[in-house]
């Protein structure tokens, strides 16, 4: 099972392959600042991937959209309503504040 590790609380956390980086970080009691209810139309999940962004879900159409409206994006983007975990290790740094 997948481990993923999330900035800046440095909380990890065995994940099953297929859940959203979104339900995860919930799950380890961080927190997120969504208001879409996981529809990639707030952007208030989006978090830097710093480690295994190849072992997550490919970026389908509406978050790739949702991204390329937003500032402050980098090649390290999701939206971690969208990303689904695969079977390699993946850090995060949440961005949102609540």
């Amino acid at each position: 099972m997948p481990t993923l590790t999330l900035l800046p609380s440095g909380k990890t956390l065995d994940v099953t392959a297929g859940t959203t980086l979104a339900a995860a970080i919930v799950a380890a009691g961080e927190k997120l600042l969504s208001k879409c209810n996981g529809n990639a139309q707030c952007s208030g999940c989006h978090v830097y991937v710093n480690e295994g962004r190849k072992s997550l879900s490919k970026i389908q159409k509406n978050e790739h959209e949702k991204l390329d409206a937003m500032v402050g994006i980098s090649s390290k983007s999701r939206l971690a309503c969208q990303a689904q975990m695969g079977e390699e290790n993946v850090t995060v740094e949440i961005l949102s504040f609540v």
